[in-house]
C-alpha cells in the first residue's frame, strides 16, 4: 500500500484536523460521525478519538488508504 506523505508545519495535528486536510470530511463537525462509520487505524492500532494528536512518523490508514505525518510544509 502506498504511502501519502502529509508534512506539518506544526509539532502535531490530530486526527479530526487531518482527516479535514487531506479531504476525508467537508467540516470538522462531520468527523464524529466520520469516525463512527468508518475504522481508522493510527499505527496500525484502531484509534475512534478526533483529538488523537499525531506526530512525525506516525502513519493512519482507512478505506484502503495510507496517509504518513512528515515534519515539513504543506504546500
Amino acid at each position: 500500500m502506498n504511502k501519502t506523505l502529509v508534512p506539518l508545519r506544526e509539532e502535531y495535528i490530530t486526527l479530526g484536523q487531518l482527516l479535514k486536510l487531506i479531504g476525508a470530511i467537508p467540516t470538522g463537525g462531520a468527523v464524529r460521525a466520520f469516525l463512527t462509520t468508518t475504522t481508522v487505524y493510527v499505527n496500525g492500532e484502531p484509534e475512534n478519538r478526533r483529538g488523537r494528536k499525531l506526530y512525525p512518523g506516525d502513519t493512519v490508514t482507512f478505506d484502503g488508504r495510507s496517509y504518513q505525518i512528515t515534519k515539513g510544509e504543506h504546500p
